[in-house]
Parts: structure tokens; sequence; C-alpha cells
């Protein structure tokens, strides 16, 4: 008796996730990304200098209204539109928990600085 209670409870939760993922099937169509996510499309490191590694990254973000694609703790995120149209990037977050945040002095962009001190510099086009 006790095993056939098992085997419903099972046969019931095996239906109910085919249920689930029908149902994410038909709401997000392949290669569509959920509001307010964001994906690395492209990533491009340039490390031919000495001491120095230029990175691209190109990304792709879902983003609900009032928002733009922005950088939250070094990932790209979606942020709100006014940080982007004003140019003070540093309260997007963009870098890590234990770095500081510096605007560039035209605003085109901001600096990272690690405790030890090494400077990472990103500018936004």
């Amino acid at each position: 008796m006790q095993l056939l209670r098992v085997a419903w409870a099972l046969a019931g939760a095996a239906i109910c996730c085919f249920v689930v993922l029908l149902i994410h099937s038909r709401l997000l169509k392949e290669g569509q990304l959920a509001a307010g996510t964001c994906e690395i499309v492209m990533l491009d490191r340039d490390s031919s200098q000495p001491r120095r590694t230029i990175a691209r990254q190109t990304a792709r973000c879902a983003c609900k209204k009032g928002q733009i694609a922005g950088t939250t703790r070094a990932m790209p995120a979606c942020v709100d539109a006014s940080i982007v149209r004003t140019k003070q990037w540093c309260e997007m977050v963009p870098c890590l928990e234990d770095e500081g945040c510096d605007l560039l002095i035209n605003k085109s962009g901001w600096t990272c600085t690690q405790p030890g001190g090494r400077v990472k510099t990103t500018t936004a086009l």
C-alpha cells in the first residue's frame, strides 16, 4: 500500500515538472531572455601589451521599462536609465564588493580600484 502511494507521488511530481517545463517553453521562445536579465554574447581579450589587458564585451539584455543595459558587480545587468543618461556610472555599483569606484574626469566611464592598488578602467560607448 505504501509503495503504491510513493509511486503515485512520483508520477504526480513528474507530471508537475513536465507541465512547468511546457509552460516555460511556451512563454520563452528559444533565444529569448526573461525580463530584467542579461547575457554575454561576445567577449574579446587583448593582452598583447605588457601589464595591460584590453577587454571588450558585448551583452544582450531584456530590460524592463525605465531600465537600460549597464554593469553591476562587474557583470552585465539592467540598471535605471537615469544613471546612464546622467553618466553617474558609479551609481550602478559596477565594481566588485572590495573595489572602489571613481568617475573618469570626462564622465566617459569609471575606474575600479582594488585594495592592492590595481586599477581597472571601463569606458562606455
